[in-house]
């Protein structure tokens, strides 16, 4: 069964073309990939990949709000009783806010700079340790 996906892009930002060749990137490895569109709430996201039934949630942001975006996520999956699904986050964040994103539950950050090759092992292997579901 082939991994599924949910990319989402949280808030004002604008920006969708690297979102897009990860998405396209991810199809091209055997991925189900939904993508959520521009300027998503969490409470949208949230919902879009509980209906989904996604192993992956993945939020691009590039407008800098990832330390409110997050715990907003977190707090919603909880609310729904989502334990198992993984959370990921892209684009472009400062360094210090990455330790922090990891201790609130974020799996692993993937920087504008990730090689494609490399988000696909990663999700690969964050799966793969998860196990089945």
């Amino acid at each position: 069964m082939p991994i599924r996906v949910l990319l989402a892009k949280v808030g004002l930002d604008g920006h969708d073309r690297g979102v897009k060749v990860v998405a396209r990137t991810l199809r091209d490895a055997g991925m189900d990939v939904v993508y959520s569109g521009l300027h998503r709430s969490p409470e949208e996201v949230v919902t879009a990949a509980v209906q989904e039934d996604v192993d992956i949630l993945g939020v691009s942001l590039l407008s800098g709000v990832q330390m409110t975006v997050f715990p907003k996520i977190f707090a919603l999956l909880k609310e729904k009783g989502v334990h198992d699904m993984i959370v990921v986050a892209g684009g472009v964040m400062p360094d210090e806010d990455v330790a922090e994103l990891k201790q609130m539950g974020v799996a692993e950050i993937l920087l504008q700079d990730t090689p494609p090759q490399a988000i696909v092992e990663t999700l690969n292997r964050l799966v793969e340790q998860r196990g089945a579901r």
